[in-house]
């Protein structure tokens, strides 16, 4: 889980940019995150297509119901369908998310081709959206992946402590979520990585809260930043900072939500990160599984168990429209 405000505002024209998707959309009280692999053939790569050329369509008719409480959808694809879905040579950075094995933890990779991040105030909304997209792929998809989150009081993870602190906001936030001049073909475009981690509420319930502050390298009532550790093991904060060859630091977009089944047992968090470069997300990942320096890992990952893992490029609607 990379943990990171809550609050932004929304991209204002940036660059020489297509007309982004909602990347920067506010938070709302729920989400769907549904991860779809298409089956092969031009059959239903022709199905996929003809769907995420009325995604807007399909949002619409979905909003219309309550246009007090909007619904979006983001939608990413994956490498492996990239070049044959769209008939374009792929984004610069976009490959298939690679697992990252560390000395005690593994962040694992999983099939995908298809993200699609629903969010809304009304979960009913998250989910007819989810019901009309599946019902217009029909059987040229299947889903690996399907979570619906939900907000935590006060944005808060099922660890107890405020998620999405060192979210960018204002001018920074398009400048570290979209593709720009660096890759003009898909300006207005970003990276997305989604995991899911499942969390062992009872043992970290059992550390005391300055254990757990330590860990998280932020206090757990109000979220304000510890120091630094000189050396050794650093914490989630300072190991998800990522600095570049520049000297400047690269954030990152959270969109992270809780999720659970209290009655199976099942306490999680579905980490969304959104990012102009993906380099960025896989340096953090490193950072986390491996260790900085080497052997230390994060420690939050010994009560975070990644089990899912998957890369996706969100287009401009330009692009989507031109399907």
């Amino acid at each position: 889980m990379i943990s990171g405000d809550s609050g932004r505002t929304a991209p204002p024209a940036h660059r020489a940019l297509g007309t982004p998707q909602g990347v920067g959309a506010p938070l709302t009280r729920s989400a769907v995150f549904l991860v779809l692999v298409v089956a092969d053939g031009d059959d239903a790569l022709g199905a996929v297509r003809e769907v995420l050329s009325d995604l807007a369509g399909l949002v619409k008719t979905v909003g219309f119901r309550d246009p007090q409480n909007p619904v979006s959808c983001t939608v990413g694809i994956g490498s492996r369908i990239w070049t044959e879905l769209t008939g374009r040579e792929r984004p610069a950075e976009l490959h298939p998310f690679r697992e990252i094995a560390g000395a005690a933890h593994t962040a694992v990779a999983t099939p995908g081709d298809l993200l699609f991040h629903i969010r809304s105030d009304r979960q009913d909304l998250c989910f007819e959206l989810e019901r009309l997209l599946l019902d217009a792929f029909g059987a040229s998809v299947t889903t690996a992946d399907e979570v619906s989150g939900f907000r935590y009081f006060d944005t808060r993870d099922l660890l107890g402590f405020v998620d999405g602190t060192a979210n960018p906001v204002g001018a920074e936030l398009p400048e570290s979520t979209l593709v720009g001049d660096e890759d003009p073909a898909f300006a207005g475009g970003s990276y997305v990585v989604v995991q899911k981690y499942l969390h062992p509420l009872a043992a970290w319930r059992a550390l005391t809260t300055e254990q757990q502050e330590q860990i998280i390298g932020r206090t757990k009532a109000d979220g304000v930043e510890l120091d630094d550790a000189a050396e050794g093991q650093k914490s989630h904060k300072t190991l998800t900072t990522i600095t570049g060859d520049d000297g400047g630091e690269h954030d990152i977009l959270r969109d992270n939500m809780p999720f659970g089944r209290p009655g199976h047992g099942e306490f999680g968090t579905y980490f969304i990160g959104y990012s102009r470069h993906l380099w960025v997300i896989e340096r953090m990942l490193e950072r986390m599984f491996v260790g900085d320096p080497p052997g230390l890992h994060d420690r939050i990952l010994d009560f975070s168990t990644a089990h899912t893992g998957t890369a996706f490029f969100v287009p401009s609607t330009a692009i989507l429209d031109a399907l």
